[in-house]
C-alpha cells in the first residue's frame, strides 16, 4: 500500500510511514476498503453502476473523516484530562495535605509544584508532535487554576479571601503560578527534545546516505560537508536542552523566592 500523506510505498505490516513518519493505523482499514471498492469498481462496466459505487465511495469517506475528527475530539478530551486536570488534582491533593491535614513548612509544596507537572508535559510531548499554543494556554490554566484552588482550601479552613488582597500576595500568586507552569514548559521543551531525537534517529540512514552522495559531489569537500551537518546536528540536539534547563531555573527562582527571601 502507498502512504496517503506522502504516497511512498508502506508494506502492510507497518503503522508508521517510514518517509515522512506519519502514523498510519487509522487510516489502513479506510485506505484497503478504498483499494477494495475501487477493484470492484474498475469490473463494473456500467456506467450507472460507476456513478453507485463512486457515491458509496464518497459516502465511506465522509463517514472516516467523521470517525477520525470525531477520534481526534476525543483524544484532545483524553489529553486535558490525564495532563492538565490530574496535575491540577494532584496539586490541590498535596496542598491539602501539606496546609490543612500535617500543618508542615510550605517549602515542601513550593518543590513539589516545581516537580509534579513537568513528567506530565515529557509524557505529552514525548509521544508525538504538538501544537504549541492551545498547551501555552492550558499551562496557564493549570497554573492559575491551581493556585486559586490552593488558596480556596485555606480560605474553607481559615476563613480567609480567596483573592489576594493589596499588591505584595498578588505579587507572590504570580510568581507561585510562574513556578507551575514553567514546570509545565520545561517538560514539554525536553519532551519535545526527546521525540525529535526519535524522529532524528529514524532518519539518520537517509541523512546519512544523501551526504555520501553530495560528498561526492565537491572535491575535497566532503569533510567540510560533514562538519557543517555535524554541527546542525549539534545545535538541534543541545538547543532545546538549554532552553529548558532556563526555564527550570526560572521556575525554580520564581517558587522559591518567596520562601526563601522570608
Amino acid at each position: 500500500m502507498n502512504c496517503p500523506y506522502c504516497l511512498s510505498e508502506v508494506s502492510e505490516e507497518a503503522y508508521v510511514c517510514k518517509t515522512c513518519s506519519r502514523d498510519i493505523y487509522l487510516l489502513k482499514p479506510m485506505v484497503a476498503k478504498i483499494a477494495d471498492l475501487e477493484s470492484k469498481v474498475a469490473a463494473i462496466p456500467s456506467p450507472e453502476l460507476y456513478e453507485l459505487r463512486i457515491a458509496e465511495l464518497e459516502q465511506l469517506l465522509d463517514e472516516q473523516n467523521h470517525q477520525l475528527e470525531k477520534r481526534s475530539s476525543l483524544q484532545w478530551i483524553s489529553d486535558i484530562a490525564i495532563y492538565l486536570i490530574i496535575p491540577l488534582l494532584l496539586l490541590l491533593v498535596a496542598h491539602w495535605l501539606i496546609a490543612v491535614v500535617y500543618d508542615t513548612k510550605m517549602i515542601y509544596l513550593r518543590i513539589i509544584s516545581m516537580v509534579l507537572p513537568l513528567p506530565f508535559a515529557y509524557a505529552l510531548f514525548n509521544k508525538h508532535a504538538h501544537k504549541l499554543f492551545p498547551w501555552f494556554v492550558g499551562v496557564i490554566f493549570l497554573a492559575i487554576a491551581s493556585v486559586i484552588g490552593m488558596s480556596w482550601i485555606t480560605s474553607m479552613v481559615d476563613h480567609s479571601p480567596v483573592w489576594p488582597q493589596n499588591l505584595f500576595e498578588w505579587k507572590e500568586v504570580l510568581e507561585y503560578s510562574a513556578s507551575i507552569a514553567f514546570s509545565f514548559l520545561t517538560g514539554m521543551l525536553l519532551g519535545g527534545v526527546a521525540y525529535a531525537a526519535k524522529q532524528r534517529a529514524r532518519r539518520a540512514g537517509l541523512v546519512s546516505s544523501m551526504m555520501k552522495v553530495a560528498s561526492l559531489n565537491f572535491k575535497d569537500g566532503g569533510a567540510s560537508l560533514q562538519s557543517v551537518h555535524g554541527l546542525m546536528k549539534t545545535l538541534q540536539e543541545y538547543g532545546g536542552t538549554i532552553v529548558a534547563l532556563g526555564t527550570t531555573a526560572v521556575s525554580i527562582y520564581t517558587g522559591l523566592k518567596g520562601i526563601i527571601g522570608a
